[in-house]
């Protein structure tokens, strides 16, 4: 099972490529990797902004939680910041990590 450490590692390192290929400004971690009490079935919730004016599609969010998934050789829950909900978003912006 890989650490919270071991994740930020390998988003770090591809965070240019996921900045320019995909129009990501800003990204995170939140849910139980950042709480600390994952299991071996726990996927990796990430937090997304896209950039100001960039006009996404389903095609292009579901290729960038695709390629996470393969970066981090674990399944991907992605989240668009724009997309939180009052209650549960409010949870989750105080418990993200951003990168």
């Amino acid at each position: 099972m890989q650490s919270l450490i071991e994740i930020k590692q390998r988003l770090e390192s591809a965070k240019p490529l996921i900045q320019q290929k995909y129009h990501v400004a800003q990204i995170g971690i939140f849910g139980s990797y950042v709480r600390g009490d994952q299991t071996q079935n726990s996927d990796v919730d990430v937090l997304v902004e896209f950039e100001p004016g960039f006009r996404f599609g389903l095609l292009t969010f579901c290729e960038l939680e695709n390629y996470l998934s393969d970066l981090l050789g674990l399944k991907v829950d992605l989240v668009m910041k724009k997309g939180l909900k009052p209650h549960i978003g409010a949870q989750i912006l105080r418990e993200v990590v951003y990168l």
